[in-house]
């Protein structure tokens, strides 16, 4: 009752059932945004001593087919999208109904608690530095830029969200389910390219996502059976819209670009996952055997723990490595260059040793609630729509925070979400707010 589990416990007690390979995916590619995030950063000092963070695929745009390999995010959601139908399934049988309001708190504890404790701890120390006159350069760019990776949060609380009537569609429907959702996304792009229909892509945050998630479903019922003809399909689907398109090469946004497969996402987008997803799916026997070995298990299982933590405080430790490289008065070369490039092992190192020390001091809010009394429980009375308008605004809420940073907080600093104009504290009120829902209206009521 309430002991904690070391990693090699938890390893130890890995039912036989338990598909490995999806934890390894989970974090091979949380670890994947990471390093790539780390490799792309291009920090410059100009003329005027201020520093300025880029892009190395902007200033050598060869590299932009790396993002091919190195863009997995379809990958998680699609690693989402097999979690959650077993979730949503194994609770509603120990419900005996469908249980919305349990199924978001439980889905979403280990997501929301470390987010928001990132939240308060970045809101209260831009608040301080403002507050003080501190801002320099290297902070202002700092607070805008740690926020946002948050857009995933967001994202993946629609996935969460929308997945009990999603999943009834794919129960019925199957593959028509995705290929509807696919189809969808193709449409809004031709409205968007082809008529010129304001606002229309912004549907594409919803159907591009959504229809990699609908794939992790397939897997979750040994529907996908062919991953070879899924792969073969999306490579070319993203190559054929690439070269006669007007998609960009680059499969993460690029600063100034006109076309951005990211934001809003685009078909080239979709049929990248599809390959990609198809990619891991052939290489499910060598990933097997590889977390069948303990010590790898326990890796993984060590690594699942803290994943999410990592996530949300990486760009924080790289952003530490270049700010203690200005104040020490390190030379930093010019992006791609030769010493830039022999440089890249010791940055990296660095923001690895300080993402490390951060998840030693923050990984308490990813651990694992307390396991639930047994027996059945029970959803409160008007539980699913306060859970529902929960989950909405913490939504928004993180996707206008990744948009707006942390920046201004006093100036009242502001972005358009959509067609919405927000600033960072109504932000980040919605947040709490949101993840306040979610929480007290997943309580369950009683033990039955």
């Amino acid at each position: 009752m309430g002991t904690k589990m070391s990693a090699r416990e938890m390893a130890a007690a890995t039912p036989g059932a338990r598909d490995r390979v999806i934890d390894l995916l989970r974090v091979a590619s949380l670890g994947t945004v990471v390093f790539g995030h780390w490799l792309m950063a291009a920090v410059t000092v100009g003329g005027d001593h201020r520093p300025a963070v880029g892009n190395l695929l902007a200033v050598e745009p060869k590299l932009q087919l790396l993002t091919w390999f190195l863009q997995v995010m379809p990958v998680f959601f699609f690693v989402g999208g097999f979690s959650h139908a077993l979730s949503y399934r194994s609770l509603t049988r120990r419900t005996g109904a469908p249980a919305y309001a349990l199924f978001l708190r439980a889905r979403l504890q280990r997501l929301l608690r470390p987010t928001m404790l990132f939240v308060a701890v970045w809101g209260a120390g831009a608040l301080a530095v403002q507050l003080a006159g501190g801002n320099g350069a290297l902070t202002d760019v700092a607070a805008r830029l740690v926020a946002q990776p948050l857009w995933f949060i967001g994202i993946y609380l629609a996935m969460v969200a929308f997945t009990p009537p999603l999943l009834r569609l794919h129960e019925r429907y199957g593959w028509g389910a995705f290929a509807a959702l696919a189809a969808a996304a193709a449409a809004v792009d031709v409205l968007r390219f082809a008529a010129g229909v304001p606002y229309v892509e912004f549907l594409n945050f919803a159907f591009v996502w959504l229809a990699v998630h609908q794939l992790g479903f397939l897997r979750a019922d040994g529907r996908l059976r062919r991953p070879a003809v899924l792969a073969a399909a999306g490579l070319a689907g993203a190559v054929a819209l690439v070269a006669f398109g007007p998609y960009p090469l680059s499969m993460v946004g690029m600063p100034g670009e006109k076309i951005s497969n990211m934001a809003p996402p685009t078909a080239a987008l979709l049929c990248h996952g599809m390959w990609l997803i198809g990619a891991v799916e052939l290489l499910r026997g060598p990933m097997s055997r590889a977390v069948a070995r303990p010590r790898v298990w326990r890796a993984v299982v060590t690594a699942n723990g803290v994943a999410m933590t990592a996530f949300l405080w990486h760009l924080t430790a790289m952003l530490g490595v270049y700010g203690a490289m200005l104040a020490a008065h390190v030379s930093l070369p010019a992006p791609a260059s030769t010493a830039w490039w022999l440089q890249v092992p010791l940055r990296i190192a660095a923001a690895a040793a300080v993402t490390a020390l951060l998840v030693a001091v923050f990984r308490r809010a990813e651990q694992p609630p307390a396991p639930a009394p047994a027996g059945r429980a029970a959803a409160r009375r008007g539980a699913a729509p306060a859970a529902a308008l929960g989950v909405t605004l913490a939504l928004f809420g993180v996707l206008g925070l990744s948009m707006v940073g942390f920046g201004g907080l006093l100036e009242g600093h502001s972005a358009v979400l959509v067609a919405v104009r927000v600033t960072a504290p109504v932000t980040v009120l919605m947040c709490a707010a949101g993840w306040l829902l979610v929480e007290t209206a997943g309580r369950p009521a009683r033990p039955v």
